[in-house]
């Protein structure tokens, strides 16, 4: 098991090393990992804390390979490729990659997605830290598209993170706070608004790299849609019972706060705000037959 301190998206923030610091200072830990868009190195910072690592961005790579993208600039290009050289030479070549696994816990700017995996490693035997070599092994022809690890956006639930049984955490996605959702943690909460004015908390998160268990799929609202087969509980007022049911999600309601509720009809009833702790089997595929 390891703990391991979390530093989102920088966007020349350099500040936020020092924010790191403090807390760093406090406090023990096993590994620092910096989720990419550093753009220009901080040299003191990586000497004090040899046993960082780093990941990719894409506005990183995006001057590397010269893909431009919003923001990219011409006049910056020659002094971030400056940095980032300069960054390669500080951190051990194993330690700067597009994506890195530590115990439970996969670490990426973005997310490793099965859409990816299928796209690009079609029937590949290998395991886990063999697939992770390949994709850290990947450049601009499989990299520079939409979902991948350094671009992709899994946080509206339409991705199937890859593979399951790991905890994934991401940035390169502006939240309000670290947002958790199942298997994927995102984390990008110190992006600013164009004007300069912060979008998330600015908070840091430590992760333990073996979580005593993962979100049940059954408890995240995202997974479900209209008309997917569930089977659920109810108990009647009176009654210390509880009843067993199936039927057809007909609505389903979220609601700020993070409380979730769905309909359900079973039968010619509509039993309505069940929560997810009353479902016992949820299945997307299975159409509901009475």
């Amino acid at each position: 098991m390891s703990k391991v301190f979390v530093i989102p998206d920088v966007h020349l923030k350099p500040w936020i090393f020092d924010k790191a610091e403090e807390l760093l200072s406090q406090n023990e830990y096993d590994k620092i990992v910096c989720l990419g868009d550093l753009v220009d190195a901080l040299e003191r910072f990586i000497n004090r804390h040899p046993n960082f690592l780093f990941c990719y961005g894409n506005h990183d790579v995006s001057y590397i390979w010269e893909a431009r993208e919003s923001g990219y600039s011409d006049y910056a290009r020659q002094v971030v490729l400056e940095g980032i050289s300069k960054l390669e030479k500080l951190i051990p070549a194993g330690n700067i990659a597009y994506i890195h696994r530590i115990d439970n816990v996969i670490f990426s700017h973005a997310g490793l997605t099965e859409v990816f995996v299928s796209h690009f490693l079609t029937n590949f035997s290998g395991d886990i830290d063999d697939l992770l070599e390949k994709i850290n092994s990947f450049r601009r022809d499989e990299l520079w598209c939409d979902a991948s690890p350094i671009w992709v956006r899994p946080q509206d639930g339409r991705s199937k993170m890859y593979p399951k049984g790991y905890l994934q955490v991401v940035g390169h996605t502006p939240v309000r706070k670290t947002d958790y959702f199942g298997e994927l943690v995102t984390v990008d909460n110190f992006s600013t608004y164009r004007n300069g004015d912060p979008i998330g908390d600015q908070r840091f998160i430590w992760v333990d790299t073996e979580p005593e268990k993962l979100l049940d799929p059954k408890m995240d609202i995202r997974n479900y849609t209209v008309g997917d087969y569930v089977k659920f509980k109810i108990r009647y007022h009176g009654s210390d019972i509880d009843e067993i049911l199936d039927g057809t999600v007909e609505i389903i309601d979220h609601y700020p706060g993070g409380r979730a509720s769905i309909d359900v009809m079973s039968g010619d009833t509509l039993y309505k705000h069940l929560t997810l702790d009353d479902v016992l089997e949820h299945n997307k595929e299975q159409k509901y037959r009475r």
